[in-house]
Order: C-alpha cells, then structure tokens, then sequence
C-alpha cells in the first residue's frame, strides 16, 4: 500500500485523493474494527498473546533460580505477552489491542475456572493425585485476584504509552516506545501483583526487592527482543497495509466496542 510523502502515514495516497475517509467517516485507525474479517497474521500475533498469558498463569507456581536469583518460571513466557502487545498496538491500533487484552482476561478466567471446576469434581477412587492436582493448578483467591488486577493494570498501561508515545515521536524511534511502554506496563504488573498478593504476609524489605528485581527481569527480556520486535512490526506494516496512529482516540478501557 503506497503512503503519501507528506501527508499522515497511517493514510494511504488513493484515500486522500478520493476522500473515502469523509465518506464512510472513518479514520485508518478505525479500519481493523470496521473489516469483516481479520487477517492470518492477526488471527497468529492473539493467539500467542493468549497461549503466552495462560502458559504464564499455569507456571508461575514453580520458582527457579537464573544467576542467583530466584523467580517464577513464568519469568520465560510472560514478557512475550507484553511483546505482542507492543506490536498489536504499533501496527493495529489502540482499540484493537483494547479488544485483546479483554479477550486475555476472558480466556484466562475460563481456564481458571477449568481447572477449579476440575479440582471440586469428586476423584476416581483410585485416582491418587487429587493433593498434586491442587497444590500445583490450585489458586489462592488472594493470588488470583492479584494476578488479574496486576495483568489489567499493567496491559492497559503498556498499550496507553506506547500509542500516545508513537503519535509524540511521529512514529519515530520505535525502540523508545516499546522498551519504554514496558518500563512502566511490567513496572505497574509488578508493583500491584506483589502488594496485593503478598502485602502484610512478607517484610516490606523483601516485598520491595520482589517488585524490582522482578521488574528489571521482564524489562530486561523485552529490550534484548527489541530487534525482533523491530522486524515483525516492519513486516506486518508491509502485508498489512496498516500502521495506525491513535490521534482522536479515547484510551477509556471500558469501550471494548468503540
């Protein structure tokens, strides 16, 4: 798709020509939502956002310890969610990375529920892993409510600075935005995780130390991703055809349809 020398980016050459923006009153940023169908491409970037977000959910009962630092095994899939994230709303938009962080949370309430439903249902009699069953895929409500509160708050942060950040730099300097969108989104996650979750049961000291450490690790992650998430935000622009700017959009997380 050809993209005008001068005018905006996210506008392609025969739409400003023709008009077809003040004819269906669309702007391109409205233009994921208004298709009928979404691409391939798409259909793939959610699907890893999803399956990384409850692989996430499911190992993060495990504590390993990586160069003397002890942390959950999600430690390894977490951050791809928040890579994903940054390429949703870099090249599809706000709005459509709005519908997806909603569509995550669904999806791991449903397996959350799964597994409860699947914990209470009575055992075979001679079925002898119902203590594994719970120790390991069991929630604690605190936790799980933590971890729901964390995910929201720091997705939704993510996304925010990342599409106001791509329209400040004109959409310069992608590297700014994505390692900059994850300072602030994985630091949110963290510091509302581990306060909720453990506030009052660990020494303020340790619970401290928990939020950076963690912080650092996942920030760390996406940076070293960067030249990855360089070439597949530059492809999907390409095939896509679409590289969205959010100048007049409300950033409300409340307006799934909007």
């Amino acid at each position: 798709m050809l993209y005008s020398a001068g005018g905006r980016r996210d506008v392609p050459i025969f739409m400003q020509q023709m008009g077809v923006r003040e004819v269906f009153g669309l702007s391109r940023q409205g233009a994921v939502s208004h298709r009928e169908g979404y691409s391939l491409a798409f259909v793939v970037l959610v699907a890893v956002f999803v399956s990384a977000l409850i692989s996430a959910n499911i190992t993060a009962v495990k504590l390993v310890e990586v160069f003397g630092l002890v942390l959950p095994a999600a430690v390894i899939v977490f951050p791809i969610s928040y890579i994903c994230g940054d390429v949703l709303t870099e090249v599809y938009g706000y709005r459509a990375a709005r519908r997806v962080i909603w569509l995550g949370f669904l999806c791991n309430l449903l397996v959350v529920l799964t597994i409860y439903i699947g914990q209470i249902l009575p055992a075979a009699s001679f079925w002898e892993a119902q203590e594994a069953y719970e120790r390991i895929l069991g929630y604690a409500p605190r936790l799980l409510a933590a971890s729901f509160v964390a995910y929201l708050v720091g997705e939704f942060a993510n996304a925010i600075v990342l599409a106001k950040m791509k329209v400040a730099t004109n959409g310069r300097f992608l590297w700014s935005r994505t390692i900059g969108s994850t300072l602030v989104g994985q630091g949110l996650d963290s510091l509302v995780f581990i306060v909720l979750a453990f506030i009052g049961t660990i020494p303020a000291s340790a619970l401290l130390a928990a939020i950076v450490t963690q912080w650092l690790v996942k920030s760390t992650y996406e940076a070293l991703a960067t030249p990855l998430t360089y070439v597949v935000v530059n492809r999907l622009k390409r095939t896509e055809g679409l590289d969205v700017y959010d100048h007049d959009t409300s950033f409300n997380p409340l307006l799934v349809g909007r």
